[in-house]
């Protein structure tokens, strides 16, 4: 399975890269000492994790109602 077809099953998953990205790069920058700016990255982080966490919801919902799984 390609990435392509990875993220169109997986609706969720590109909001939780961005998110576990922007929290390492905010990570890195308050060891620069630049706090303010790792404390807005962590906040619009905190935003994609959401996201992409109620999309795997969405789509967990809709696979249950409609009877199919994945491996099927």
């Amino acid at each position: 399975m390609g990435f392509k077809e990875y993220f169109k099953e997986y609706w969720g998953a590109p909001f939780i890269i961005v998110f576990i990205v922007l929290l390492m790069i905010a990570a890195v920058v308050l060891a620069f000492g630049l706090g303010f700016l790792a404390d807005r990255l962590a906040e619009i982080a905190f935003y994609f994790l959401v996201v992409g966490v109620v999309l795997q919801l969405v789509m967990m919902i809709r696979e249950g109602e409609s009877g199919h799984s994945r491996e099927e």
